[in-house]
Protein backbone atom coordinates (compact mmCIF):
# COMPACT_ATOMS: atom_id res chain seq x y z
CA UNK A 1 0.00 0.00 0.00
CA UNK A 2 1.50 3.27 -0.89
CA UNK A 3 1.86 6.10 1.60
CA UNK A 4 0.05 9.52 1.25
CA UNK A 5 1.19 12.33 -0.93
CA UNK A 6 0.86 14.63 2.13
CA UNK A 7 3.29 12.04 4.00
CA UNK A 8 5.78 11.78 1.19
CA UNK A 9 6.29 15.28 0.92
CA UNK A 10 6.57 15.56 4.25
CA UNK A 11 9.19 12.85 4.40
CA UNK A 12 11.03 14.86 1.61
CA UNK A 13 10.82 17.93 3.19
CA UNK A 14 12.36 16.81 6.62
CA UNK A 15 15.16 14.90 4.28
CA UNK A 16 16.17 18.22 2.42
CA UNK A 17 19.20 19.23 4.18
CA UNK A 18 20.75 16.13 4.65
CA UNK A 19 22.78 14.13 1.77
CA UNK A 20 21.23 11.29 -0.15
CA UNK A 21 22.89 8.08 -0.58
CA UNK A 22 22.43 7.08 -4.03
CA UNK A 23 23.48 3.92 -5.69
CA UNK A 24 26.83 4.33 -7.96
CA UNK A 25 25.15 3.81 -11.99
CA UNK A 26 28.95 3.48 -14.15
CA UNK A 27 27.07 2.78 -17.31
CA UNK A 28 29.33 3.13 -20.63
CA UNK A 29 28.21 6.38 -22.14
CA UNK A 30 26.63 5.96 -25.87
CA UNK A 31 29.08 5.15 -28.72
CA UNK A 32 26.99 7.02 -31.10
CA UNK A 33 26.89 10.82 -29.84
CA UNK A 34 24.95 12.37 -32.79
CA UNK A 35 26.12 10.68 -35.42
CA UNK A 36 22.41 9.53 -36.57
CA UNK A 37 21.15 13.02 -36.68
CA UNK A 38 23.72 13.76 -39.02
CA UNK A 39 21.63 11.81 -41.32
CA UNK A 40 19.23 14.46 -41.58
CA UNK A 41 21.58 16.26 -44.33
CA UNK A 42 21.42 12.93 -46.40
CA UNK A 43 19.53 11.99 -49.51
CA UNK A 44 17.19 9.44 -47.99
CA UNK A 45 16.02 7.94 -51.13
CA UNK A 46 16.88 8.38 -54.64
CA UNK A 47 13.80 8.29 -56.96
CA UNK A 48 15.68 6.60 -59.15
CA UNK A 49 16.64 3.42 -56.41
CA UNK A 50 13.12 3.40 -55.76
CA UNK A 51 12.51 2.89 -59.77
CA UNK A 52 15.46 0.21 -60.14
CA UNK A 53 13.65 -1.49 -56.76
CA UNK A 54 10.08 -1.39 -58.10
CA UNK A 55 12.14 -3.06 -61.67
CA UNK A 56 13.71 -5.74 -59.65
CA UNK A 57 10.77 -6.37 -57.72
CA UNK A 58 8.73 -6.90 -60.67
CA UNK A 59 11.04 -9.26 -62.43
CA UNK A 60 11.48 -11.58 -59.30
CA UNK A 61 7.77 -11.78 -59.25
CA UNK A 62 8.10 -12.97 -62.85
CA UNK A 63 10.43 -15.33 -61.73
CA UNK A 64 8.69 -17.13 -58.68
CA UNK A 65 5.11 -16.57 -60.76
CA UNK A 66 3.95 -18.20 -63.78
CA UNK A 67 1.58 -16.02 -65.53
CA UNK A 68 -1.83 -17.02 -64.76
CA UNK A 69 -5.50 -15.31 -65.15
CA UNK A 70 -6.37 -15.14 -61.01
CA UNK A 71 -3.73 -14.24 -58.40
CA UNK A 72 -6.08 -15.98 -55.87
CA UNK A 73 -5.89 -18.97 -57.58
CA UNK A 74 -1.95 -19.39 -57.36
CA UNK A 75 -2.38 -18.54 -53.90
CA UNK A 76 -4.78 -21.51 -53.81
CA UNK A 77 -2.03 -23.56 -55.30
CA UNK A 78 0.74 -22.46 -53.20
CA UNK A 79 -1.26 -23.61 -50.39
CA UNK A 80 -2.14 -26.91 -51.94
CA UNK A 81 1.30 -27.88 -52.27
CA UNK A 82 2.10 -27.31 -48.70
CA UNK A 83 -0.64 -29.44 -47.71
CA UNK A 84 -0.07 -32.22 -50.46
CA UNK A 85 3.40 -32.76 -48.48
CA UNK A 86 2.03 -32.54 -45.41
CA UNK A 87 -0.31 -35.22 -46.58
CA UNK A 88 2.69 -36.83 -48.21
CA UNK A 89 4.49 -36.70 -45.06
CA UNK A 90 1.82 -38.24 -42.84
CA UNK A 91 0.97 -41.09 -44.96
CA UNK A 92 3.69 -41.58 -47.11
CA UNK A 93 6.77 -42.21 -44.61
CA UNK A 94 7.06 -45.76 -46.60
CA UNK A 95 7.40 -43.89 -50.14
CA UNK A 96 9.40 -41.14 -48.43
CA UNK A 97 12.11 -44.27 -47.50
CA UNK A 98 11.75 -45.56 -51.16
CA UNK A 99 12.57 -42.22 -52.94
CA UNK A 100 15.63 -42.23 -51.31
CA UNK A 101 15.50 -38.48 -49.76
CA UNK A 102 18.28 -37.65 -47.47
CA UNK A 103 18.78 -36.24 -44.31
CA UNK A 104 19.16 -32.55 -45.87
CA UNK A 105 16.23 -33.00 -47.78
CA UNK A 106 14.39 -34.06 -45.40
CA UNK A 107 15.43 -32.18 -42.40
CA UNK A 108 14.96 -28.76 -44.83
CA UNK A 109 11.15 -30.18 -45.75
CA UNK A 110 10.21 -30.58 -41.67
CA UNK A 111 11.86 -27.16 -40.78
CA UNK A 112 10.06 -25.19 -43.83
CA UNK A 113 6.67 -26.42 -43.04
CA UNK A 114 6.90 -26.22 -39.23
CA UNK A 115 7.81 -22.69 -39.63
CA UNK A 116 4.23 -22.20 -41.41
CA UNK A 117 2.66 -24.18 -38.84
CA UNK A 118 2.49 -27.31 -40.28
CA UNK A 119 2.56 -30.79 -37.56
CA UNK A 120 4.75 -32.69 -39.49
CA UNK A 121 5.29 -35.54 -37.05
CA UNK A 122 8.83 -35.86 -35.93
CA UNK A 123 9.16 -39.60 -36.77
CA UNK A 124 10.24 -39.16 -40.20
CA UNK A 125 13.59 -39.28 -38.63
CA UNK A 126 13.44 -42.75 -37.81
CA UNK A 127 14.65 -43.89 -40.78
CA UNK A 128 18.26 -42.21 -40.18
CA UNK A 129 18.72 -44.63 -37.02
CA UNK A 130 20.44 -47.82 -36.49
CA UNK A 131 19.49 -50.83 -34.99
CA UNK A 132 20.39 -49.55 -31.22
CA UNK A 133 18.12 -46.58 -31.73
CA UNK A 134 21.10 -44.02 -32.60
CA UNK A 135 21.48 -42.01 -35.04
CA UNK A 136 24.10 -43.21 -37.48
CA UNK A 137 27.09 -42.46 -37.75
CA UNK A 138 27.20 -41.94 -41.51
CA UNK A 139 25.05 -39.05 -41.25
CA UNK A 140 27.70 -37.45 -40.10
CA UNK A 141 28.95 -36.54 -43.57
CA UNK A 142 25.16 -35.50 -44.57
CA UNK A 143 25.41 -32.99 -42.77
CA UNK A 144 8.54 -29.44 -29.29
CA UNK A 145 7.66 -30.97 -25.73
CA UNK A 146 7.04 -35.23 -26.05
CA UNK A 147 9.27 -35.47 -29.69
CA UNK A 148 12.42 -37.34 -28.09
CA UNK A 149 13.69 -37.99 -31.21
CA UNK A 150 14.24 -34.40 -32.15
CA UNK A 151 16.20 -33.77 -29.03
CA UNK A 152 18.03 -36.77 -29.52
CA UNK A 153 18.64 -34.92 -33.25
CA UNK A 154 19.97 -32.18 -31.78
CA UNK A 155 22.18 -33.61 -29.44
CA UNK A 156 23.82 -35.58 -32.53
CA UNK A 157 23.74 -32.56 -34.50
CA UNK A 158 25.22 -30.21 -31.90
CA UNK A 159 28.40 -32.75 -31.57
CA UNK A 160 28.40 -33.22 -35.35
CA UNK A 161 28.82 -29.59 -36.17
CA UNK A 162 31.31 -28.82 -32.92
CA UNK A 163 33.56 -31.00 -34.66
CA UNK A 164 33.53 -29.19 -38.40
CA UNK A 165 34.77 -26.06 -36.43
CA UNK A 166 37.90 -27.40 -35.42
CA UNK A 167 37.89 -30.41 -38.29
CA UNK A 168 37.08 -28.32 -41.69
CA UNK A 169 39.93 -27.12 -43.58
CA UNK A 170 37.18 -24.77 -45.37
CA UNK A 171 37.49 -21.55 -43.05
CA UNK A 172 34.42 -19.73 -44.53
CA UNK A 173 32.08 -23.11 -43.50
CA UNK A 174 33.90 -22.97 -40.22
CA UNK A 175 32.59 -19.77 -39.52
CA UNK A 176 28.84 -20.86 -40.74
CA UNK A 177 29.20 -23.60 -38.98
CA UNK A 178 30.51 -21.63 -35.69
CA UNK A 179 27.38 -18.86 -36.29
CA UNK A 180 24.71 -21.65 -36.57
CA UNK A 181 25.78 -22.88 -33.22
CA UNK A 182 25.90 -19.61 -31.44
CA UNK A 183 22.80 -17.78 -33.17
CA UNK A 184 20.46 -21.02 -34.50
CA UNK A 185 17.99 -19.80 -37.54
CA UNK A 186 14.86 -20.01 -34.76
CA UNK A 187 16.61 -17.67 -32.45
CA UNK A 188 17.89 -15.19 -35.02
CA UNK A 189 16.52 -11.78 -35.53
CA UNK A 190 15.03 -12.18 -39.11
CA UNK A 191 16.51 -9.03 -40.63
CA UNK A 192 20.25 -9.31 -38.85
CA UNK A 193 20.09 -12.66 -40.56
CA UNK A 194 19.11 -11.26 -43.66
CA UNK A 195 21.99 -9.01 -43.88
CA UNK A 196 24.52 -11.61 -42.47
CA UNK A 197 23.25 -14.31 -45.16
CA UNK A 198 23.10 -12.03 -48.61
CA UNK A 199 27.19 -12.04 -47.91
CA UNK A 200 27.43 -15.78 -47.82
CA UNK A 201 24.68 -16.11 -50.76
CA UNK A 202 27.08 -14.11 -52.94
CA UNK A 203 30.43 -15.63 -51.78
CA UNK A 204 28.52 -19.53 -52.91
CA UNK A 205 28.97 -18.50 -56.53
CA UNK A 206 25.89 -20.14 -57.67
CA UNK A 207 23.40 -16.78 -56.80
CA UNK A 208 20.93 -15.14 -58.94
CA UNK A 209 22.02 -12.06 -59.68
CA UNK A 210 18.49 -10.37 -60.10
CA UNK A 211 17.67 -11.66 -56.98
CA UNK A 212 20.56 -10.65 -54.94
CA UNK A 213 20.49 -7.16 -56.75
CA UNK A 214 16.96 -6.73 -55.63
CA UNK A 215 17.59 -7.70 -51.70
CA UNK A 216 20.29 -5.80 -51.32
CA UNK A 217 18.59 -2.70 -53.00
CA UNK A 218 15.80 -3.46 -50.76
CA UNK A 219 17.85 -3.84 -47.80
CA UNK A 220 19.33 -0.23 -48.23
CA UNK A 221 15.82 1.30 -48.94
CA UNK A 222 14.85 0.07 -45.74
CA UNK A 223 17.73 0.79 -43.64
CA UNK A 224 17.51 4.73 -45.05
CA UNK A 225 14.03 4.69 -43.65
CA UNK A 226 15.42 3.69 -40.28
CA UNK A 227 18.05 6.55 -40.31
CA UNK A 228 15.23 9.18 -41.41
CA UNK A 229 13.43 7.87 -38.33
CA UNK A 230 16.54 7.40 -35.83
CA UNK A 231 16.77 11.09 -37.04
CA UNK A 232 13.41 12.37 -35.15
CA UNK A 233 14.39 10.10 -32.60
CA UNK A 234 17.70 11.61 -31.69
CA UNK A 235 16.44 15.25 -32.02
CA UNK A 236 13.78 13.64 -29.24
CA UNK A 237 16.16 12.05 -26.85
CA UNK A 238 18.71 14.81 -27.06
CA UNK A 239 15.93 17.30 -25.94
CA UNK A 240 15.40 14.76 -22.96
CA UNK A 241 18.95 15.93 -22.34
CA UNK A 242 19.97 12.44 -20.46
CA UNK A 243 23.28 12.77 -20.44
CA UNK A 244 23.30 15.64 -17.84
CA UNK A 245 20.16 15.73 -16.16
CA UNK A 246 19.31 11.76 -15.71
CA UNK A 247 22.82 10.81 -15.77
CA UNK A 248 22.10 7.79 -13.72
CA UNK A 249 19.75 6.04 -16.86
CA UNK A 250 21.56 4.16 -19.57
CA UNK A 251 22.20 6.49 -22.84
CA UNK A 252 20.58 3.87 -25.42
CA UNK A 253 17.89 5.03 -27.58
CA UNK A 254 19.65 3.74 -30.62
CA UNK A 255 20.44 0.49 -28.94
CA UNK A 256 16.47 0.05 -28.75
CA UNK A 257 15.49 1.33 -31.96
CA UNK A 258 17.64 -1.59 -33.23
CA UNK A 259 15.32 -3.83 -31.32
CA UNK A 260 12.22 -2.99 -32.23
CA UNK A 261 13.10 -1.24 -35.28
CA UNK A 262 10.81 1.57 -34.62
CA UNK A 263 7.55 0.47 -32.76
CA UNK A 264 6.86 2.30 -29.70
CA UNK A 265 10.54 3.30 -29.45
CA UNK A 266 9.48 5.75 -27.20
CA UNK A 267 7.32 3.91 -24.75
CA UNK A 268 10.48 1.18 -24.53
CA UNK A 269 12.81 4.60 -23.97
CA UNK A 270 10.63 5.75 -21.01
CA UNK A 271 10.07 2.05 -19.62
CA UNK A 272 13.86 1.66 -19.25
CA UNK A 273 14.61 5.31 -17.68
CA UNK A 274 11.92 4.77 -15.29
CA UNK A 275 13.44 1.02 -14.54
CA UNK A 276 16.83 3.08 -14.05
CA UNK A 277 15.28 5.66 -11.86
CA UNK A 278 13.90 2.97 -9.31
CA UNK A 279 17.23 0.15 -9.75
CA UNK A 280 20.19 2.60 -9.61
CA UNK A 281 18.99 6.36 -8.14
CA UNK A 282 15.75 7.05 -6.63
CA UNK A 283 15.06 6.49 -3.03
CA UNK A 284 12.67 4.35 -1.22
CA UNK A 285 10.57 7.45 -0.32
CA UNK A 286 10.99 9.19 -3.94
CA UNK A 287 9.87 6.31 -6.25
CA UNK A 288 6.78 5.68 -4.07
CA UNK A 289 5.90 9.44 -4.09
CA UNK A 290 6.83 9.00 -7.71
CA UNK A 291 5.17 5.42 -8.20
CA UNK A 292 1.57 7.82 -6.57
CA UNK A 293 1.80 10.67 -8.56
CA UNK A 294 1.97 8.07 -11.70
CA UNK A 295 -1.51 6.35 -11.04
CA UNK A 296 -2.69 10.27 -11.05
CA UNK A 297 -1.74 10.69 -14.61
CA UNK A 298 -2.06 14.72 -13.82
CA UNK A 299 0.37 17.14 -15.00
CA UNK A 300 -0.76 19.41 -11.99
CA UNK A 301 0.48 16.90 -9.74
CA UNK A 302 4.38 17.37 -10.95
CA UNK A 303 5.41 20.07 -8.16
CA UNK A 304 5.52 17.79 -5.28
CA UNK A 305 8.21 15.37 -7.45
CA UNK A 306 12.34 16.09 -7.10
CA UNK A 307 13.53 18.16 -10.16
CA UNK A 308 14.75 14.67 -11.97
CA UNK A 309 11.80 13.32 -11.36
CA UNK A 310 9.78 15.92 -13.06
CA UNK A 311 12.07 15.58 -16.01
CA UNK A 312 10.62 11.93 -16.76
CA UNK A 313 7.18 12.33 -15.68
CA UNK A 314 6.64 15.37 -17.98
CA UNK A 315 8.17 12.97 -20.86
CA UNK A 316 6.19 10.11 -19.88
CA UNK A 317 2.78 12.37 -20.36
CA UNK A 318 4.07 13.94 -23.49
CA UNK A 319 5.19 10.69 -24.99
CA UNK A 320 1.66 8.83 -23.91
CA UNK A 321 -0.57 12.11 -25.14
CA UNK A 322 1.09 11.57 -28.52
CA UNK A 323 0.17 8.02 -28.65
CA UNK A 324 -3.19 9.19 -27.66
CA UNK A 325 -3.79 11.22 -30.85
CA UNK A 326 -2.62 8.15 -33.32
CA UNK A 327 -4.61 5.49 -31.69
CA UNK A 328 -7.74 7.94 -31.54
CA UNK A 329 -7.16 8.56 -35.33
CA UNK A 330 -7.21 4.62 -35.51
CA UNK A 331 -10.18 3.86 -33.32
CA UNK A 332 -8.11 1.91 -31.07
CA UNK A 333 -7.66 4.18 -28.00
CA UNK A 334 -8.06 0.87 -25.68
CA UNK A 335 -4.91 0.24 -25.99
CA UNK A 336 -3.22 3.21 -24.79
CA UNK A 337 -5.77 2.44 -21.24
CA UNK A 338 -4.23 -1.19 -21.13
CA UNK A 339 -0.61 0.25 -21.54
CA UNK A 340 -1.19 2.99 -18.86
CA UNK A 341 -2.64 0.41 -16.45
CA UNK A 342 0.87 -1.95 -16.59
CA UNK A 343 2.62 1.12 -16.56
CA UNK A 344 1.34 2.21 -12.84
CA UNK A 345 2.03 -1.25 -11.66
CA UNK A 346 3.52 -0.77 -8.34
CA UNK A 347 7.35 -1.85 -7.98
CA UNK A 348 9.90 -1.54 -5.86
CA UNK A 349 13.90 -2.66 -5.45
CA UNK A 350 14.21 -6.25 -6.21
CA UNK A 351 16.43 -8.84 -6.48
CA UNK A 352 17.79 -10.97 -9.48
CA UNK A 353 15.53 -13.80 -10.52
CA UNK A 354 18.68 -16.06 -10.44
CA UNK A 355 19.28 -15.16 -6.07
CA UNK A 356 15.60 -15.67 -5.27
CA UNK A 357 16.10 -19.16 -6.78
CA UNK A 358 19.10 -19.82 -4.99
CA UNK A 359 17.12 -18.16 -1.98
CA UNK A 360 14.46 -20.49 -1.97
CA UNK A 361 15.86 -23.90 -3.25
CA UNK A 362 19.01 -23.74 -1.01
CA UNK A 363 21.22 -23.91 -4.67
CA UNK A 364 24.24 -22.65 -5.58
CA UNK A 365 24.43 -19.94 -8.25
CA UNK A 366 25.71 -22.55 -11.11
CA UNK A 367 22.90 -24.81 -10.15
CA UNK A 368 20.50 -22.08 -10.41
CA UNK A 369 21.95 -21.03 -13.56
CA UNK A 370 21.40 -24.50 -15.11
CA UNK A 371 17.97 -24.83 -13.67
CA UNK A 372 17.49 -21.54 -15.97
CA UNK A 373 18.82 -22.38 -19.05
CA UNK A 374 16.33 -25.86 -18.61
CA UNK A 375 13.46 -23.52 -18.37
CA UNK A 376 14.83 -21.37 -21.27
CA UNK A 377 15.11 -24.68 -23.58
CA UNK A 378 11.17 -25.61 -22.64
CA UNK A 379 9.97 -22.07 -23.10
CA UNK A 380 11.46 -22.30 -26.51
CA UNK A 381 9.54 -25.75 -27.14
CA UNK A 382 6.55 -24.02 -25.74
CA UNK A 383 6.65 -20.96 -28.40
CA UNK A 384 7.27 -23.54 -31.10
CA UNK A 385 3.95 -25.50 -30.51
CA UNK A 386 2.08 -22.33 -29.70
CA UNK A 387 2.86 -22.02 -33.89
CA UNK A 388 1.62 -25.37 -35.13
CA UNK A 389 -2.03 -24.73 -36.83
CA UNK A 390 -4.52 -24.58 -35.48
CA UNK A 391 -3.31 -22.08 -33.46
CA UNK A 392 -4.95 -20.64 -29.96
CA UNK A 393 -4.26 -16.75 -31.17
CA UNK A 394 -3.71 -15.18 -34.37
CA UNK A 395 -0.37 -15.46 -36.18
CA UNK A 396 0.96 -11.99 -36.08
CA UNK A 397 0.69 -11.96 -32.18
CA UNK A 398 2.62 -15.12 -31.79
CA UNK A 399 5.60 -13.50 -33.95
CA UNK A 400 5.62 -10.65 -32.12
CA UNK A 401 6.21 -12.73 -28.40
CA UNK A 402 8.80 -15.11 -30.92
CA UNK A 403 10.64 -11.28 -32.26
CA UNK A 404 10.57 -10.28 -28.40
CA UNK A 405 12.74 -13.40 -27.49
CA UNK A 406 15.01 -13.68 -30.32
CA UNK A 407 16.00 -10.15 -28.62
CA UNK A 408 16.29 -11.03 -25.41
CA UNK A 409 18.47 -14.20 -26.80
CA UNK A 410 20.37 -11.56 -29.10
CA UNK A 411 21.41 -9.47 -26.20
CA UNK A 412 21.54 -11.63 -23.03
CA UNK A 413 23.09 -14.93 -24.11
CA UNK A 414 26.61 -14.39 -22.84
CA UNK A 415 26.57 -11.16 -21.47
CA UNK A 416 24.23 -8.21 -20.66
CA UNK A 417 25.15 -6.50 -24.36
CA UNK A 418 22.46 -3.98 -23.54
CA UNK A 419 23.99 -2.18 -20.47
CA UNK A 420 27.57 -2.95 -21.12
CA UNK A 421 27.51 -2.05 -24.87
CA UNK A 422 28.32 -5.58 -25.68
CA UNK A 423 30.14 -6.48 -29.22
CA UNK A 424 27.24 -8.69 -30.59
CA UNK A 425 25.32 -4.99 -30.15
CA UNK A 426 27.29 -2.83 -31.63
CA UNK A 427 27.69 -5.06 -34.65
CA UNK A 428 24.13 -4.98 -34.90
CA UNK A 429 23.61 -1.44 -35.15
CA UNK A 430 26.31 -1.04 -37.33
CA UNK A 431 25.35 -3.45 -40.03
CA UNK A 432 21.13 -2.67 -39.71
CA UNK A 433 21.36 1.07 -39.07
CA UNK A 434 24.77 2.58 -40.74
CA UNK A 435 26.83 0.20 -43.03
CA UNK A 436 24.87 -0.03 -46.39
CA UNK A 437 25.42 -3.43 -48.81
CA UNK A 438 27.48 -3.02 -51.23
CA UNK A 439 25.39 -2.73 -54.90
Amino acid sequence: MSLPVSALLSAQTHNSNSVVKRPAANYRPSLWGDRFLSFANNSLETYENLEQAQKLKEEVQRMLMAPIDKPSQKLDEIDSVLQQIYKYYHYNEDELEISGHGLYTVALLFRLLRQQGYNIPSDVFNKFKDSKGKFRESLIDDVVHGEDILDEALDFTTACLESMVTADSNPSIAVQVSRALQRPLRKCLPRLEARHYLSIYQESGSFNEVLLSFAKLDFNILQRQHQKELVYLSWWWKGLNISTELSFARDRVVELYCWILGENTKTICMILIIDDAFDAYGTFEELELFTDTVKRWDINCIDQLPQYMKLIYKALLDVYEEIEEEMSKEGRLYRVNYAKEALEQERGHIVSGSECYMKQHGVSKQEAHEEFQRQIVNAWKDMNEEFLKPTQVPTPLLVWILNLARVMDFLYKNEDAYTHLGGVLIEGVTSLLIDPLLL
